[in-house]
Formats: C-alpha cells, structure tokens, sequence
C-alpha cells in the first residue's frame, strides 16, 4: 500500500515468506537433532542452520527497509512494538519459571529414588564459587555495558555507543565460552537424574539466549556503524537492551537456586 493512500498511521505489513521458512528451518531443526542423538548425522542440523540464519538476515534486512528507509514505523507502529517485545518477554518469564518449577519440585521433597536428599546419591555438583561465580560477573558487566550503549545512543554519543555494544557482545562470547568448558568439564550430564535434567535444559536454554542476545546485539552494533539510529528512533536496539537485561536476571535465579542453593 502507497502512504500517499494510507488514511491512517499503521503499517499494514506485506506477505512475507520468512516466517514460513524459519518455521520449516526450526522443525528440520529438531528432526536433526533427535538424528543426531540417535545416529550421530549431522547433515539436517546443518541444513536447518542455514535456512534459519538465511532466514533471519533477509527478515532483519527487510524489517531494517521498512524502518530507517521508508518510514512506516511510525509512533504508533513504535508503541506497538514495544508493547509486543514486552509480551514476548513476558511469555519467556513463563517459560523459564516452567524450569525452576521443575527443579523445586525435585529438590525440596527429593524421593527415595534419589536417596531422599538433594542433590541425588552419586552426584558431583559444580562449585558455585568458581567458574558460574566468573560468569555471573561477567554477565552483570555485560548488563552495564548495555546500559552504558542505552545512554550513550539517547545522548547522540554513537562512538560511545559503538564501543559499548562491543564490549557488551565480547562478555557475551566470552559467557558462552565459560559455560561451553563448564559442560564439557561437568562430572554429570544430561541423562544423570532429575538433576542433570533440570540443570542441562535450564541453563542450556539460557545459554541459548544468551548466544541470541549477543548475535541481537551484534546487529545493533553494525547497525549503528552505518548510522541507523538516532537518539529518538532505536527500537531495535533498544528491544535487544531489554531482552539482555531479561538475560541477566535470569541468570541471577540460575545461579542463587541452582548453583548455589541447589549444591
């Protein structure tokens, strides 16, 4: 639809085919990995990786059009967004909150199975005080520095805001490489009680997000080297700053009842 035709503030979003095919890329996914567990192929998994990082750059490229090159992200449209990142939050709150269910509901009236105590007989937790101690500072630096970028962009100070964002994506990186050793170091995995259930799926999905928030960030970050926001029209990134900030508290539960409570 031409805005000179357009009689009201909205943007009436054209067919797009990515949401198809990251839903198809996401379903080849996890057909790959259930492959994967059983016989060990990882030819879906890297198929279905491809379709959805090309799906993610032509929906980012074509959201980014709309946006900073043709104008449709009105006030209105703005408002809207926002209120939906705030919903999706929202909704990964409870999804979150579905993990520590699971975790509390174990460890605080543990079964016979698991020798009536917590953590399970055999058993060799993670000391809370070495490597997740390191990453939740790590993390809670990131949190900082993503603020500092939030500042720096609303005051027009794009150097500054550049130089946070990297410092914000390197912590990031540097999260997941400490989590990635702490897995392949852990004495326990996935399959070792209700414990290394709860404690894989809930800090693996958290470190999905994070690797999620990090790839965001790195798009804002590019973004604003070729000037794309300005100190009144960054949604982008400032979905991505919320989203981080989601990320960190997260982590902070993690850490109190799981790695440290729950050892």
């Amino acid at each position: 639809m031409l805005m000179s035709l357009q009689t009201h503030p909205y943007h009436m979003v054209e067919l797009s085919p990515w949401p198809i095919t990251g839903a198809i890329g996401s379903f080849m996914l996890t057909i790959g990995l259930i492959n994967w567990f059983y016989m060990y192929s990882l030819s879906m998994i890297i198929l279905a990786l491809l379709i959805i990082l090309m799906t993610m750059y032509q929906w980012w490229r074509d959201v980014i059009r709309e946006s900073t090159f043709q104008g449709l992200h009105t006030s209105n449209v703005s408002m809207g967004l926002r209120i939906g990142m705030i919903l999706f939050i929202v909704s990964e709150i409870l999804f979150f909150f579905s993990f520590f269910w699971a975790f509390f509901h174990s460890s605080l009236a543990p079964i016979m199975d698991l020798g009536s105590f917590w953590p399970p007989s055999g058993i060799e937790v993670l000391n809370p005080f070495q490597v997740p101690l390191l990453n939740t500072i790590v993390l809670l630096s990131s949190g900082v520095t993503v603020t500092w970028a939030h500042h720096s962009m609303m005051e027009s100070k794009m150097n500054n805001t550049s130089q946070a964002l990297l410092f914000t994506i390197i912590l990031g990186l540097y999260f997941t490489i400490l989590q990635g050793m702490e897995y392949f170091e852990a004495s326990f995995n996935i399959s070792d009680s209700i414990y290394g259930t709860t404690f894989f799926v809930a800090t693996g999905f958290h470190g999905l997000h994070v690797i999620i928030g990090t790839l965001f960030l790195f798009v804002c970050f590019l973004r604003n080297l070729i000037v794309h926001f300005s100190s009144s029209h960054h949604f982008g990134f400032e979905a991505s700053a919320w989203y981080w900030h989601f990320v960190d508290v997260v982590w902070l539960f993690l850490y109190v009842s799981i790695y440290w409570w729950g050892s």
